[in-house]
């Protein structure tokens, strides 16, 4: 796309998104996300009332009474978005790509984190990493994030979960809420994402398209792999590719399922054929009330 077409897309994106964000998901992202960390602010004596657990031990011995260890929510959280640009994600059955779901999810989530003053960052990968934008606060900097995934151009044409997620584990040191927004067509990554969820606060967005679910009757397809750009004329009618094909995607689903579900993470499933509002607002919503 040419400078002034990305700009143009920019901002119908940020209109579009910072309305929602205002209308829809501000509150809900405050609830569930801010202060959820605590940090020690300062000792002071013990009063009525006080939990016996947070006395300071060492200044009550010296003083030769109580005192208390005062906390307070952490003011400031890192959002960092981990989002595959590989192949699969410019398929689109419906009107719009994985990929552009994927900007508008980047969007809400960047101006949520603006709007409660936190800082986010951003994490472009394929089969390797593509471009790594260290989180910061500010407008500017959130549309150069928008920007970044709706225009960035992809060496890679595949996935490596495993291979991102040990990279952000490796860069981001500090506690961060970590959205990992791909379409999971990739195995092996099960031991990273485990070890990434108990450090960070992982929430995974996974983007779905209803072809993908089921293959259509329409005879000899020629099909090309958008990851691999291998091409093969497959007969749709056939039931024995039905059958492969569904076996296939039920394998695909189940195996990010489990993953999830044993490592105690949140995932959050959402289609290109239907509106990603109202999962998104029920997931802050039933997340907010485990709190």
């Amino acid at each position: 796309m040419q400078t002034k077409e990305i700009l143009k897309q920019v901002k119908q994106i940020e209109i579009k998104t910072r309305g929602l964000v205002n209308q829809v998901f501000s509150g809900e992202y405050h609830s569930v996300f801010k202060g959820r960390g605590m940090e020690f602010s300062e000792v002071r004596e013990y009063q009525v009332g006080d939990d016996i657990r947070n006395i300071d031990w060492n200044v009550t011995a010296r003083y030769g009474h109580p005192f208390i260890k005062v906390f307070e929510e952490e003011r400031e959280l890192t959002v960092m978005l981990l989002v595959d640009m590989s192949g699969s994600l410019i398929f689109g059955s419906v009107e719009k790509t994985k990929q552009q779901i994927a900007t508008e999810l980047s969007a809400i989530l960047a101006f949520s984190a603006l709007k409660n003053n936190d800082k986010v960052g951003l994490i472009l990968f394929s089969d390797r990493i593509e471009k790594f934008v260290p989180p910061r606060k500010g407008k500017s900097h959130v549309l150069r994030i928008i920007r970044e995934v709706l225009s960035f151009e992809p060496e890679g044409r595949t996935t490596d979960l495993t291979g991102a997620l040990e990279y952000f584990n490796h860069t981001i040191k500090k506690r961060s809420i970590l959205f990992l927004i791909s379409d999971f067509m990739d195995t092996g990554y099960d031991k990273i994402l485990r070890i990434v969820g108990k450090k960070h606060d992982l929430v995974g967005l996974v983007l779905d398209d209803p072809r993908e679910k089921e293959l259509p009757r329409a005879g000899l397809i020629k099909f090309k792999d958008a990851e691999t750009g291998e091409t093969s004329i497959i007969d749709t009618n056939s039931k024995e590719t039905q059958k492969w094909f569904r076996r296939r995607r039920e394998e695909q689903y189940h195996y990010r399922k489990n993953i999830f579900t044993s490592s105690r993470l949140d995932a959050v499933e959402l289609s290109t054929g239907s509106s990603y509002i109202k999962p998104l607002v029920n997931f802050f919503k039933l997340r907010g009330q485990r709190w």
